[in-house]
């Protein structure tokens, strides 16, 4: 079918409606990281800002932008971020369910709210731990002293690995990798720009992501 033809497809007017804004906004955050890490000048930004304006577009109308948000702020007033930093993350499930995470010591924001996603849909009480602790502490003291790395804390390749590894002795964890193929497709919003290994999980999950235009480090050389 020809692109002249292509409205004649439409059956829905209010759903490609719905998501055309959804795109405007999704494209609005990329422009905004992609300005602060200097891929993109101010007039691009500004171009999306007043797309924006023009049809009176909230942010937040990405349903998981705001959990996302209120879980870094969350993290802020508890004080349980990591050296300063206070990251949250957020994932619209299929049922319409809206998973949170928050950063860490241990744990970069997406991969706690990667691994909640995945409790939530196995039915996996929140107490339970899908990570041994002897496999985190392990992956930290080789980050820390053969990788001279400052941050021990997983991000989110690190934490599939080391998932995979625990399903491999504990039916509890494999129960729940096997529900990351149901994570493809769905929207996913982090008020960080995501680490590379975030990044690239994120990416092979084959989720949705917008991110805020804010570091997740106070070093940019990682």
């Amino acid at each position: 079918m020809g692109v002249n033809r292509a409205g004649f497809g439409i059956i829905d007017d209010t759903i490609v409606k719905e998501a055309a804004k959804q795109e405007i906004i999704q494209r609005y955050f990329r422009y905004m990281c992609e300005y602060v890490m200097g891929f993109v000048n101010k007039e691009t930004v500004q171009r999306a800002e007043l797309l924006m304006e023009e049809l009176n577009l909230n942010p937040e109308e990405r349903a998981v932008v705001r959990p996302a948000r209120e879980a870094a702020l969350q993290a802020e007033q508890k004080n349980k971020g990591h050296e300063g930093i206070y990251c949250g993350a957020a994932v619209e499930l299929k049922d319409g369910s809206i998973i949170t995470g928050k950063n860490s010591p241990l744990l970069h924001a997406v991969s706690s709210m990667i691994l909640n996603a995945v409790k939530y849909m196995a039915g996996i009480p929140d107490e339970i731990h899908l990570l041994s602790p002897h496999i985190t502490e392990s992956v930290g003291n080789f980050k820390n002293t053969i990788l001279n790395s400052k941050n021990a804390s997983l991000d989110l390749e690190e934490t599939l690995i080391s998932l995979s590894i625990c399903a491999a002795t504990n039916p509890t964890a494999e129960v729940a990798m096997k529900k990351l193929k149901e994570l493809h497709g769905c929207k996913v919003h982090t008020t960080h720009i995501p680490t590379p290994g975030d990044e690239a999980g994120l990416r092979k999950l084959g989720v949705n992501l917008t991110s805020d235009p804010n570091f997740a480090t106070k070093s940019l050389y990682v």
